[in-house]
């Protein structure tokens, strides 16, 4: 960390240099002694990418930033604040607090906050911008946290993981025994420390394969922004052998979606099909994650159309977790059915279908875009089936 960055000089040449194309920092004379060009061409890069994922971060002044592949790697904000919701007490350790995003935002709910990072250099400047953000209730450990862990005479009421997704000897990884650190090794000196685990993982991780390779499961976060799977959150508590809740959150600009299930239910359930009615339901991309499809049809009252296309139908409109669209008409998939609707622009999607969206396209000479949404899918008897709809806004 070099603390001369933070001087007034380097600091409004960021801001003025905040839009400038990066070769051009890096091609130009450093202005500023004791400061490489690279550096400063790395803090513009870094706090660019912190304008729409952290712009707590980005609005405050005197901010260090990392290299920018900290900050690709960190919660945004709105997931960060999420997984605070969960937590409560008097103290959390953050096993793998990396550049501090969650730790932030713990510290809010949580009266101390251990937040441990075993890259030296990144532990200082995430205890330098804590200080700036005035979060005084985080202590930093530049240390590993495992090590920590296992030497410390503490009892924490959570314990906070995120593992990394980079194994130095297979690379970019995403089950939890291939991560560093190895949780499932971990857990039971976890366990002797909390009777709280909140773990972070891949959003490609299978949550089945999540649950196996964890102890005490209770619940299981999915967690979309805007519609696409962010994280996926495992709630632990010790000794606990309930039934595991799922939980799914889209955060959108405009409002939540939630659908819970349980999911020793969700085999359970008994699911109803019929043909295209009056409306059709898509489930967001946190629902469709959970794989909840039975659940979803039971809690909302809806029948789907096929057991594999995970579309929804029924009579009356209803509130719902996902998009929801008035059917215009239902016909057999053929060249003519599709001529017959006289579209040349319309948004397309599909589900359960040989086509690709892209073959779709060039073969009926539809482009993208328009009010017009074309849903191409089958019906319960396996015949192919395309739904001309409008979409309803929520």
């Amino acid at each position: 960390m070099n603390k001369l960055i933070l001087n007034t000089g380097p600091q409004d040449f960021i801001l003025k240099n905040i839009s400038t194309d990066i070769m051009s920092v890096l091609l130009t004379k450093p202005p500023f002694e004791g400061i490489h060009q690279k550096e400063l061409a790395e803090q513009i890069e870094a706090k660019n990418k912190c304008k729409e994922k952290l712009p707590t971060w980005f609005h405050t002044p005197h901010i260090y930033y990392p290299n920018k592949l900290n900050i690709e790697q960190t919660s945004s904000e709105t997931t960060a604040a999420y997984k605070a919701r969960l937590t409560d007490g008097k103290s959390l350790l953050d096993v793998t607090g990396g550049f501090g995003v969650d730790s932030y935002f713990f510290s809010k709910r949580i009266t101390t906050i251990f937040h441990c990072e075993i890259n030296k250099d990144l532990s200082e400047i995430a205890c330098h911008n804590f200080k700036v953000l005035g979060q005084k209730n985080i202590e930093c450990l530049p240390e590993d946290g495992i090590e920590f862990l296992k030497n410390s005479s503490y009892n924490f009421d959570w314990i906070y993981v995120d593992p990394s997704r980079r194994n130095d000897a297979k690379g970019k990884v995403f089950l939890l025994e291939d991560c560093l650190p190895n949780l499932p090794e971990h857990l039971p000196i976890l366990f002797q420390k909390t009777q709280n685990i909140l773990v972070k993982t891949s959003p490609l991780l299978d949550i089945k394969l999540g649950i196996e390779a964890l102890n005490f499961v209770k619940e299981v976060h999915v967690v979309a922004v805007q519609n696409e799977v962010k994280e996926l959150l495992f709630v632990l508590e010790k000794e606990y052998h309930g039934s595991i809740k799922i939980r799914t959150i889209n955060i959108t600009q405009v409002r939540e979606e939630t659908f819970d299930f349980e999911l020793e239910q969700e085999q359970a359930c008994q699911v109803y099909f019929r043909e295209p009615s009056s409306y059709l339901y898509e489930p967001n991309a946190a629902v469709l994650k959970s794989g909840g499809f039975k659940s979803v049809g039971k809690s909302y009252n809806l029948a789907k159309l096929h057991p594999h296309s995970h579309l929804y139908t029924s009579d009356n409109i209803i509130d719902f977790s996902g998009r929801r669209f008035k059917v215009i008409q239902a016909l057999p998939y053929s060249k003519k059915s599709i001529k017959s609707m006289g579209l040349t622009k319309a948004n397309i999607t599909t589900r359960n279908f040989p086509i690709s969206v892209a073959e779709l396209r060039k073969k009926h000479k539809i482009k993208d875009g328009g009010n017009r949404y074309l849903f191409f899918t089958k019906s319960i008897d396996d015949s192919l089936l395309v739904l001309d709809c409008e979409k309803i806004q929520n």
